[in-house]
């Protein structure tokens, strides 16, 4: 299909085409693909590339086109917004020459498709552009395709529209001193599709990943990237960030483990199409991405003004019981009322890209009178849409300031969060040889570096004594031995537990099993259970299955958080109780950097939120709990339970 940017036929990780009719100065013009300027990056050694062109340039090399000298990806900077003017200002002819003789500036071409172009309508551009927009294509010049997301991505993703009207917030040219090492690469709020090469198509991406439309995260989610992996050489993607597609297989909205089956399939050539959300710093409010819109569904919506002057016929008022500003009418016969998308009660989220989940209505007046051609909002609708209720309610309980492992319900090991999960302790007596051992590898353990997590059996010796008993698995979760408990113990401290037996041995453990009728083992299905590394057979557990442990497993962590009147606690959260959905747990979504979350360096993606400064959030509403966090001043104390995701 014709790009609907440029009009051309193209890949989408490839530049856009253009016919200049205007001899181009050589200082903008990319001395990779010698075509005037897309994207531009700039080196530390002082040169100008198209994104595209030095990326894939340096897939295989490292050293800068021009003078040799080493280029890391990460270091380079897009270029000031000066020299992006100038590149749209180049005088471009359209494409559809039969039907039209347009010249235009480079940077309108694609209005003058969608609005005065007959040749664009004749060849269905402006059609193929909706086409793309409902089918979350990742056109890299279509911002506007954020919106076609569907009412499971948060409001926030969707608020950075790609306009020049004013309250734009446009992180590509005022990056902050702490976000400017990656995320200038991806742009946030923009979907975006990148090209990743692997020489061995089976090498590990070495990331882990969270998220799934069965929890309340709903989309796969990067929770933590190993350097010098696959992903890590890259250096475009960070944690936080979204996989929509991979590979053209869309993944927005699927189960865990179908996603982990479709990143998983070998090939030379990975193409991602990610999503990073709008980092947020709201200087006034205190509160970075604290509060997603609870409402069911976000679209976006453009009103177009005939004159700069012309009213839009909208009155705007507050709530009592909800923040924001919501459409209280629409006048008959004004720009909103003629248009037909906008209805009364509709909650405003954005307005030209300004977040306006807290504004007030005077001051979405004057960001409406300031647009002098068109007004994009961004506003949510409540609707009865059934969301995935795979998360039980979670009972959480919370001792006081003791952050250690959650003994209540020790007599129902069996009742977890993850109904597609069940549990089964079993007491298993082996007989050895004193000199023998027995035949297993265990991972797992407190640890201070990463996750604290329960021991766990990570392979069988074949023919050992444990393979020859045959009733302890690969993936049991190992709970005493010889009456001692392995809880909150390290792995070398359980290692010395086990090899200090006598020819007697009595294991405590628990087994995973999964529900589905499909499974004849009864355990956890392979794509769940069972990750192998192409250069291991141990097993390693998914984050799925750490979800699906019974709660006095959970080993809760205590994180103190200071934040003084301006600033912001700098993560978001997803779940909470809602009337037709249930409870479910609050997950922490995404972690902004340069915030004091960021800073402390223990809270991620995929972490389920407990409670706050004592009080158990088990139950609460999500606007109720981002009231509160918004709200918190000085020393906050969050009780965090955080289970490593998915390896790849």
């Amino acid at each position: 299909p014709l790009c609907v940017t440029c009009g051309q036929a193209h890949l989408p990780e490839e530049n856009h085409l253009y016919s200049y009719t205007e001899e181009v100065d050589d200082d903008l013009i990319c001395h990779i693909c010698l075509q005037p300027l897309l994207q531009p990056l700039d080196t530390l050694c002082g040169h100008t590339f198209c994104t595209a062109c030095l990326t894939n340039f340096l897939v295989e090399k490292d050293f800068c086109p021009m003078d040799r000298k080493l280029v890391i990806l990460q270091t380079c900077r897009k270029s000031s917004i000066l020299v992006n003017n100038l590149l749209d200002k180049l005088m471009v002819s359209c494409p559809f020459t039969e039907h039209c003789s347009e010249v235009v500036q480079r940077g309108h071409l694609e209005q003058h498709f969608q609005t005065q172009c007959k040749g664009a309508s004749h060849y269905g551009l402006t059609k193929e552009r909706k086409r793309r927009s409902q089918d979350s294509s990742p056109d890299r010049g279509s911002s506007l395709a954020v919106a076609a997301l569907g009412p499971e991505l948060s409001a926030a993703a969707a608020i950075a529209l790609m306009t020049d009207e004013p309250g734009l917030v446009n992180p590509a040219f005022s990056p902050t001193s702490e976000d400017s090492q990656l995320y200038h690469l991806i742009p946030d709020g923009e979907i975006t599709c990148i090209k990743i090469n692997r020489t061995d198509p089976h090498e590990n991406l070495a990331i882990r990943i969270v998220g799934g439309s069965e929890t309340p995260l709903v989309h796969i989610i990067i929770q933590h990237i190993y350097r010098d992996g696959v992903i890590a050489r890259d250096g475009r993607l960070l944690p936080g960030d979204m996989i929509l597609k991979v590979n053209g297989m869309d993944i927005k909205n699927v189960p865990h483990n179908y996603a982990l089956s479709i990143l998983k399939q070998p090939c030379h050539v990975l193409r991602l199409t990610v999503l990073r959300e709008q980092r947020y710093r709201c200087r006034n409010s205190g509160l970075s991405l604290d509060a997603h819109c609870n409402r069911d569904d976000s679209f976006h919506v453009v009103l177009n003004k005939s004159s700069p002057d012309e009213q839009l016929g909208i009155k705007l008022v507050r709530k009592a019981n909800e923040p924001g500003v919501f459409i209280f009418n629409l006048l008959e016969g004004g720009v909103a009322a003629r248009d037909g998308q906008l209805q009364e009660n509709d909650r405003v989220l954005a307005i030209n890209g300004h977040d306006h989940r807290y504004g007030s209505p005077e001051s979405a007046a004057q960001l409406i009178q300031a647009s002098e051609k068109q007004v994009h909002f961004v506003v949510s609708r409540q609707t009865r849409q059934q969301t995935p209720d795979i998360l039980q309610e979670t009972g959480w309980s919370y001792g006081g300031s003791n952050p250690q492992p959650c003994l209540t319900e020790r007599n129902n090991p069996g009742k977890s969060i993850f109904h597609a999960v069940t549990c089964h302790e079993k007491v298993v007596a082996v007989w050895k040889d004193h000199t023998e051992s027995l035949g297993m590898t265990v991972a797992g353990g407190a640890s201070n570096r990463e996750w604290d997590l329960p021991i766990y059996v990570m392979s069988v010796e074949p023919g050992g004594v444990i393979s020859r008993d045959n009733r302890i698995k690969t993936g049991d979760i190992l709970l005493n031995v010889n009456g001692i408990d392995l809880m909150g113990v390290s792995r070398s401290e359980a290692v010395a537990l086990l090899k200090n037996t006598n020819s007697s041995v009595v294991l405590k453990a628990l087994e995973m099993r999964a529900c589905e009728a499909q499974e004849e083992r009864g355990r956890l299905p392979a794509s769940e259970a069972t990750q192998a590394t192409s250069e291991s057979s141990e097993w390693s557990p998914s984050w799925v299955m750490w979800l699906g442990l019974p709660r006095y497993l959970y080993s809760c962590k205590e994180i103190v958080l200071r934040r003084n009147t301006s600033g912001s606690l700098g993560f978001s959260i997803v779940g909470g109780y809602e009337e037709h959905t249930g409870n479910k747990p609050f997950f922490i979504k995404s972690v902004v950097g340069g915030t004091p979350a960021y800073n402390d360096g223990r809270i991620r993606c995929g972490d389920i939120l407990l409670a706050v400064n004592g009080r158990n959030t088990s139950g609460m509403m999500h606007a109720c709990l981002a009231r509160m966090l918004k709200e918190l001043k000085g020393k906050i104390t969050l009780t965090i339970v955080s289970w490593p995701g998915t390896f790849l």
